[in-house]
């Protein structure tokens, strides 16, 4: 009896302890930083002009990559001193860095060429060794009216620019897939493969890798059903009136439940978007302590589309991982996208994140 007694109390610890190791592990996140790339002739902007943005966008990963995150994530926008066209940094960090994931968030579809867009994304993947993670949404409004229009796109018969940016989506997705479509010539300038041609270069694994950008429970369930990725921001559609991370981590869910439902045979990943500031040191406080106090708020971003936006996280180390394990959206996610107010320089935003990832993110499990 004794030795049984001893045995069960061995397996029980191994239980337990296991039991807490797997609690870690569900909590841990992969964590990137997310830039707008905004630049202006301000006296108080390391980032004067587009040149200024670009270098430092790919020193920023590079040095990113030696403290520990993950991703480096690029918002999109046109007509905007901000970044835009994403292919060439994607491409440009991909040589320089090693295994830091290199992506977007997001894509506007309503101003892209599919077609031309698989071969740009599969160029940048294969440079980068596979680490392309492309978020694509219909986007948000823009700085001109109808912007995409200008890039020679127009609305089929009873569309709207929403439905143009999801038909848009799926079919660059759909190419993804590396099928041939296209007759070949019977007299080329260099001999065909066998068969209809597809778009080159293919980047076998790049489809499993694109995510879709969504501020609404019913896109979070069209994302599931496509097979695409999640990314939620830092606002969305107010659907319910409760606060921004319950609504978020509802909406992410629905989407979990509706991707199980569809029958994929890969696990999906899910991001969320946070502006997350440790205060360390009086600069820090400078910058962004009187965002300390701030909650949600609500507002439009559409005519008639009533919105909410997410609060801030400021505070001590401390206070921020009291905070966070709060976050009913951070636990269901496993990115953490941090929001970066890139205008600042490359020194600023690595001592942000490194702030976070050495002193926030071990308290939550996240690393």
């Amino acid at each position: 009896m004794d030795n049984r007694s001893g045995f069960l109390k061995k397996k029980l610890a191994y239980i337990h302890i296991n039991a807490a190791k797997d609690s870690t592990i569900t909590k841990m996140k992969k964590i990137g930083f997310l830039s707008f790339g905004h630049w202006a002739n301000h006296p108080d902007y390391a980032t004067k002009t587009a040149g200024d943005v670009l270098q430092q966008s790919i020193e920023l990963a590079v040095a990113a990559e030696e403290i520990g995150v993950d991703g480096a994530y690029f918002r999109v926008h046109h007509f905007a001193r901000q970044l835009a066209s994403p292919f060439p940094l994607l491409a440009a960090i991909g040589a320089k860095t090693s295994k830091i994931e290199v992506g977007t968030a997001v894509i506007d579809m309503r101003y892209e060429n599919p077609m031309y867009m698989v071969e740009d994304a599969g160029a940048a993947d294969l440079i980068s060794g596979g680490r392309l993670q492309l978020g694509i949404s219909r986007g948000s409004p823009e700085q001109a009216i109808d912007g995409w229009r200008y890039f020679g796109y127009e609305l089929k018969d009873g569309e709207t620019d929403e439905d143009m940016g999801r038909r848009k989506g799926l079919e660059f997705l759909d190419l993804l897939r590396g099928e041939g479509f296209a007759r070949p010539n019977p007299n080329p300038m260099f001999p065909n493969p066998p068969g209809l041609l597809r778009l080159e270069p293919h980047s076998s694994g790049l489809r499993e890798r694109i995510w879709w950008g969504s501020a609404s429970d019913a896109t979070a369930v069209w994302a599931a059903k496509a097979g695409m990725n999640l990314q939620s921001s830092t606002l969305k559609f107010d659907e319910s009136g409760k606060p921004f991370h319950i609504q978020q981590a509802e909406q992410i869910r629905l989407y979990k439940k509706t991707w199980k439902e569809a029958g994929h045979e890969r696990e999906p990943r899910i991001s969320v978007s946070r502006s997350i500031f440790p205060i360390m040191n009086d600069r820090d406080k400078y910058y962004f302590g009187h965002e300390a106090a701030r909650t949600d708020s609500f507002g439009y971003i559409e005519a008639g589309r009533r919105a909410v936006f997410g609060r801030s996280y400021v505070g001590t180390p401390d206070q921020l991982i009291e905070e966070l394990a709060k976050d009913e959206a951070i636990q269901e996610a496993d990115t953490i996208l941090l929001t970066i107010p890139n205008t600042l320089g490359v020194e600023y935003n690595l001592h942000i994140l490194s702030s976070i990832v050495k002193y926030v993110a071990p308290g939550l499990g996240w690393k």
